[in-house]
């Protein structure tokens, strides 16, 4: 079963890797996200390779791909879709719009109003877009990938909170080291890599590895421990809002996950350290006086981190 994860997740990695360089950790963490059918927010500034990673992703998968430029202007029919009325037929007909594909990049997703942020709430979580009163159901597997450039503030509008707890992850991915951008340089002196990138599984094949990694074995123990650190955000002293209930789901599964991508058929304390602060650290808001003492929400994850204590497991650690 393990293998039936663990190699194609690599062949993905791998292929992913041709065209993101150096950014090893940050490509596993979003294989993460796709294994357990989580969405991903990319916030980093403009030109280190966030639209890229998705077009990446999309193609190595062989998933159908659409780019939604978010704009002020945008509206909540631009990206679900809308019913057209047939002069022929005489009849209203569907125009589904571009959040109906497999892999969706939702571009500089701060530059649209809360409205049109807001119609992609449902399609998100619930995997559905109710249009006109019907229901279209998301394909399989749905993956929504989301940009933001968190230096420019003028013309955007912050993502409220249910949108964020939506988000499974955020990558930050961050300039490329000197010898690593050279790399960069030298393969795009005649080409993009992007327009050589081949197909390296299938969306069938992602649909069976999503389903074994949800067969991984957490032990009672380390539940307990997610649980217990999710529950410290809470209480923390400069947290205003702390990590939900889905923010300990989505920790819950990446631990499966990572698991299945190291070869193992069982989740260890060292998987939550290593997931904590790009899956919860995102869901917390801050209080006002803290924020005034530039208090970060990942230094408050790693703080929860060092303070709550892991319990021993009974399972299988070998």
């Amino acid at each position: 079963m393990l293998k039936n994860v663990q190699e194609p997740a690599e062949r993905v990695v791998a292929n992913v890797e041709r065209v993101i360089v150096g950014k090893h950790a940050e490509v596993r963490m979003a294989m993460v996200a796709l294994l357990c059918e989580g969405h991903i927010l990319i916030e980093d500034v403009p030109g280190v390779g966030k639209t890229m990673l998705a077009k990446a992703i999309s193609k190595s998968v062989g998933c159908t791909f659409r780019r939604i430029q978010f704009t002020p202007d945008l509206l909540p029919s631009d990206v679900t879709g809308l019913s057209i009325f047939n002069q022929k037929t005489q009849e209203f007909e569907f125009r589904p719009g571009p959040i109906m594909a497999q892999v969706v990049l939702a571009d500089e997703i701060n530059r649209a109003t809360p409205k049109t942020q807001s119609a992609l709430l449902e399609c998100m979580e619930e995997r559905q877009a109710t249009i006109d009163g019907i229901t279209y159901q998301m394909p399989s597997p749905f993956l929504v990938m989301a940009t933001q450039n968190p230096i420019e503030y003028e013309g955007t509008f912050a993502l409220p909170e249910a949108q964020l707890d939506r988000f499974m992850l955020r990558l930050k991915i961050g300039y490329p080291k000197p010898m690593e951008e050279i790399v960069i340089l030298d393969e795009q002196k005649r080409k993009h890599p992007i327009d050589e990138l081949r197909q390296v599984t299938d969306a069938e094949e992602l649909r069976q590895m999503q389903l074994a990694v949800k067969e991984i074995y957490v032990d009672q123990a380390i539940a307990e421990y997610i649980v217990r650190l999710t529950t410290a955000t809470r209480e923390h002293g400069d947290v205003y809002l702390g990590a939900s209930p889905r923010g300990s789901i989505n920790l819950y599964r990446a631990v499966q996950a990572t698991a299945a991508l190291e070869g193992r058929d069982y989740a260890i304390p060292d998987d939550v350290k290593q997931l904590a602060v790009p899956i919860l650290a995102h869901r917390l808001i801050v209080k006002s006086q803290a924020s005034l003492r530039e208090v970060d929400p990942e230094a408050i994850v790693r703080e929860v981190l060092a303070q709550v204590p892991i319990a021993e497991t009974s399972g299988a650690t070998a």
